[in-house]
């Protein structure tokens, strides 16, 4: 009686070496040859007749690589009709100078009582079209991540800007923050950036709240100029309690980002 396997291995997962031994299965192979093949590699006598077809079809090398597993049919792939009501609203949205964005089309349609997409379904179909520019060097918005030191004292920040007072006496106003709270531990208003006034104000800073684990400043030479190839004031003043003084790469005003926005503050006020 010839046995009938109803269970066993998955047509995708048919190693290739067993399919390629289906795909070259002799014609005249003896009775029951099939039946303990397919016992010996634990697949059913309906995938080895399935192979047998493919290599039929494809050949024995075309047999050997697993089927797609792609579905026929995509129920939740977006209707083209909307597709369709996405670009022109983008076309309408261009024409009329304003922008033709992902998020604005999205708040149009809706506007305009037609069932909106997703962001991300917008801005392939845009590309998929033509209609959008693509912006390589854009990053992803996962990249604005806000940097922060995790505890008060780990960081301070330095810097100085200038100011004129009300008589038009120009000034340097020195502010120091702790990059963890932002919160200004000293400020002090100088004739100018000095050396002198930026080891007068962190001192201020260290008398009131501890020393900190290091401090971030530019690379002036009131500062840090160490990258210059020489020491400062300030330098040496922090070296001797412990203090790291670390300073961001010339012409990148960013890493001090955190004064550089406090100044702002401090000039709105």
């Amino acid at each position: 009686m010839t046995c009938v396997l109803v269970s066993g291995m998955d047509f995708n997962h048919v190693p290739a070496d067993v399919r390629w031994a289906i795909a070259n299965w002799p014609e005249d192979a003896e009775r029951g040859a099939v039946t303990r093949f397919c016992e010996r590699h634990d697949i059913s006598r309906s995938v080895f007749y399935k192979i047998r077809g493919q290599a039929r079809e494809l050949g024995p090398v075309g047999a050997t690589e697993p089927a797609s597993r792609r579905p026929h049919h995509s129920p939740t792939r977006t209707d083209p009709t909307v597709i369709e009501d996405a670009l022109a609203v983008r076309a309408w949205l261009v024409e009329q100078g304003l922008d033709g964005g992902p998020l604005s089309v999205a708040a149009r349609m809706r506007r305009q009582g037609l069932s909106a997409p997703s962001r991300a379904t917008l801005a392939r179909a845009f590309a998929a079209a033509g209609v959008s520019k693509p912006e390589p060097r854009k990053r992803p918005r996962a990249a604005n991540r806000r940097f922060v030191y995790p505890a008060p004292n780990c960081c301070w920040q330095i810097d100085a800007f200038a100011w004129s007072l009300a008589d038009g006496t120009p000034v340097a106003i020195h502010q120091v923050i702790d990059d963890h709270s932002r919160m200004a531990v000293a400020t002090l208003v100088a004739g100018g950036e000095t050396a002198k006034a930026a080891v007068q104000v962190v001192s201020t800073a260290v008398r009131r709240w501890g020393v900190p684990q290091r401090l971030l400043s530019d690379n002036g030479l009131a500062f840090n100029p160490t990258r210059r190839g020489f020491t400062s004031k300030l330098v040496d003043y922090l070296i001797d309690p412990g203090v790291k003084p670390i300073t961001g790469k010339p012409d990148q005003p960013t890493t001090q980002g955190k004064n550089e926005r406090f100044h702002q503050t401090g000039l709105l006020r």
